[in-house]
């Protein structure tokens, strides 16, 4: 745990947050591809070419792992970490060798439980961004939160 360590009470509505960057190339795509989704596009630039993508493109969840992992490391600061109730993901543009990722999450929403009032849930929806502004994933996720003990 952190100092900076946010709880659940310290969380409002409008909050924002912006992760440091994450350098993407070519071999951690192939790498990341190879152990979980291999498929021709995600595993060479020749092999992507005559693809839908015409070229190397990221696993998306390659590009959720990397997401959680900014989140996690330099994100959003909760006190007892980050668990996912229900997530939402969409990925509007592949992620490609060269991307410079990074986050922006907005709290949308803050609950308090309406069964235990030690804990609630915060929604937030956060894009993952490349150093062009090109949105690669749009997620909206309710995650659990703990109360200030």
């Amino acid at each position: 745990m952190t100092t900076n360590a946010l709880w659940l009470d310290d969380i409002a509505v409008g909050d924002r947050f912006r992760t440091a960057t994450y350098d993407l190339g070519a071999d951690a795509i192939v790498d990341f591809a190879t152990e979980w989704d291999p498929q021709p596009f995600h595993l060479g630039e020749d092999s992507a070419k005559d693809t839908f993508f015409g070229g190397l493109a990221a696993s998306g969840w390659h590009t959720a792992a990397i997401t959680m992992r900014l989140l996690v490391t330099t994100g959003l600061p909760l006190a007892t970490g980050i668990i996912g109730a229900s997530i939402e993901l969409a990925w509007p543009s592949p992620t490609r060798p060269g991307d410079r990722l990074h986050v922006e999450l907005e709290v949308t929403d803050v609950r308090p439980s309406r069964s235990d009032p030690r804990r609630g849930f915060i929604t937030a929806t956060y894009d993952t961004l490349n150093q062009h502004g090109e949105v690669r994933q749009h997620t909206t996720a309710r995650l659990l939160a703990f109360s200030r003990p």
